[in-house]
């Protein structure tokens, strides 16, 4: 078992996938802090100075002036500032890859077209093969190709 196991861990695709997660993991921290400490902070400061990680809603009936002092206290908030920063986050990483798969696909060749096995009868219009010389529907003679 340990060598079958082997075996399907040194195959290219489970190696390819396991260097595809890494590079992602460390992606997404890139990804993750150009959100937060680029895109988000000149977006809070033209809604009027607003630092998104730290919305929240308070559910207890406590007065809190931070998230932070809210979950020291063991308040139940919704921080929803934090959600607003992963929905950018998951946005821009999907865009991201989205142009990235985008320019890959530009530099694939396309598949040859496949070379045709029938040809139109001129007489009847049916379907024939390419190496017919007489019609099977209308028994025309067929011009050479």
């Amino acid at each position: 078992m340990l060598k079958e196991f082997k075996e399907f861990a040194m195959r290219g695709n489970v190696l390819d996938m396991a260097v595809g997660i890494i590079i992602g993991a460390a992606f997404g921290r890139i990804v993750t802090s150009l959100v937060n400490d680029v895109i988000m902070p000149p977006i809070g400061l033209l809604m009027g100075k607003v630092d998104f990680s730290s919305l929240f809603i308070n559910l207890s009936g406590t007065a809190y002036p931070s998230l932070a002092e809210a979950k020291k206290a063991g308040a139940p908030v919704i921080g929803y500032g934090a959600f607003l920063n992963t929905i950018l986050d998951f946005i821009v990483v999907g865009f991201v890859i989205f142009l990235l798969i985008k320019q890959v696909n530009r530099f694939k060749k396309p598949a040859p077209a496949a070379a045709p096995t029938t040809k139109d009868c001129p007489y009847c219009l049916s379907a024939v093969p390419v190496k017919a010389t007489r019609c099977g529907h209308c028994t025309s003679q067929l011009p050479a190709a």
